[in-house]
């Protein structure tokens, strides 16, 4: 599926192999107007030496004369070699973060075309996603993808990712472990892991790895389990091939994992939504002026029962799916108050250079209206980890007290399906 414009963005929390993400094709704004309207209102002179503009176009960049006359005294003054672009980058970095919005901001035309490689689902490094969190600094393993680099040296879900080559690795540097990591295949990185107090050393040679979005197994003859990581790349095709095959397998309900998804693609979770809803709404955002768009599903319901996971940690376009599902499908949700990232974003390209930006743009909803910015989704059946649980389960292990619980709802909302059949 093509991905178009709009975008729930991933949590900074989780750094994963890709940040959702989504693309809106105009170009590069300056003062509310468009680069195609800068063009009709510039000329210039045979002899390229001078240009005129229009009076609107030269009352905007007015605006900015502080900013070229920092540039100048830096490059008459400063101490030290400056580079121009990097100043450049600066302030446009500084001119979103100013609006006090930790989703809105700029990329630099190496981190734009970086965002796009991450959806694609494949990239070299060790095959790890990195889970950190701010309340403890600490950066745990939270998956280690099949086939790669990290799995056949041994590194296990659950490890503390203590260093990488020479940085110590914590939730601010997270981002710079994650460059370090990436490279050339081949080429070779050392990491040190802490496993129950003991450090442990890993070299691991990078390579091409592929992402798996969703993975999935049987809980029972009767009952399906799937844990859906994130919404990017080719997630919702991945899903639909593990919903089929567990339909052929005999699953007459669904436990569907959610937790620690960080959202991504508002189209996938929409596609998702789609499996298990007759036509109707999935959500739909409001903007600044009042005006809303809604999200809506076709006519393709499956009959299964549904039970969905959620932590502090499912955020946005999980939020979307767990509420739609909660709302319209009779699904119950088990877990802990999600993390409450109700806004949308889009991504835009910026200039002419490959560079980009990230703006929120509205606010959403679930389909009976129900905010989810900074309140989250509700469990219907509240459980949260015992103290000292890092979560670090296997695939489908009912030793997870939470996923042990939604396999009882689940079993408990089967056994009234089959009651419900036989009184009928």
């Amino acid at each position: 599926m093509k991905k178009t414009w709009k975008l729930l963005l991933a949590l900074a929390l989780v750094v994963s192999l890709c940040g959702g993400c989504a693309y809106l094709p105009l170009l590069g704004l300056v003062g509310g107007t468009s680069s195609a309207d800068l063009s009709s209102q510039v000329t210039e002179s045979e002899d390229g030496d001078t240009v005129t503009i229009s009076k609107e176009l030269y009352e905007q960049y007015k605006k900015y004369d502080t900013l070229i006359e920092l540039q100048k005294q830096v490059d008459q003054y400063y101490y030290q070699e400056t580079d121009e672009q990097t100043m450049l980058d600066g302030a446009a970095q500084g001119l979103l973060l100013s609006l006090g919005d930790p989703y809105t901001f700029y990329y630099t035309p190496e981190e734009y075309a970086k965002l796009w490689e991450d959806d694609e689902g494949s990239y070299a490094g060790v095959g790890m996603q990195i889970s950190g969190s701010y309340a403890t600094g600490v950066c745990t393993i939270s998956r280690v993808f099949d086939g790669s680099p990290a799995q056949a040296a041994g590194v296990h879900r659950g490890d503390v990712l203590r260093k990488v080559e020479d940085l110590d690795v914590n939730v601010n540097t997270l981002n710079d472990a994650v460059d370090i990591m990436r490279g050339t295949p081949g080429t070779k990185v050392t990491v040190v892991m802490e496993r129950n107090g003991e450090e442990i050393t890993f070299e691991l040679e990078r390579q091409t790895v592929t992402v798996n979005w969703v993975e999935s197994c049987m809980l029972s003859d009767e009952v399906g389990y799937v844990h859906l990581y994130q919404f990017a790349g080719d997630c919702a095709t991945q899903f639909e091939s593990a919903l089929k095959s567990m339909v052929e397998q005999g699953a007459k309900g669904l436990v569907l994992d959610l937790r620690d998804n960080p959202g991504g693609w508002v189209n996938d979770a929409v596609s998702i939504a789609d499996h298990f809803l007759d036509k109707g709404i999935v959500c739909y955002m409001e903007y600044k002026d009042g005006t809303r768009e809604y999200e809506y599903s076709k006519d393709g319901k499956e009959n299964l029962a549904l039970v969905v996971l959620v932590n502090e940690f499912s955020a946005s376009s999980s939020e979307i799916l767990s509420g739609a599902l909660q709302d319209r499908a009779d699904a119950t949700v088990v877990g802990v108050q999600s993390y409450g990232k109700g806004i949308v974003q889009y991504v835009l390209p910026v200039g002419t250079d490959g560079a980009g930006m990230q703006l929120t743009v509205a606010q959403y909803y679930t389909p009976n209206g129900n905010a989810v910015h900074k309140i989250g989704i509700t469990p219907d059946v509240e459980i949260a980890l015992p103290e000292g649980d890092n979560g670090m389960y296997e695939l489908g292990d009912l030793a997870d007290p939470q996923l042990n619980k939604a396999f009882e709802v689940m079993q408990e909302k089967l056994e009234k399906k089959n009651s419900d059949a036989e009184a009928a």
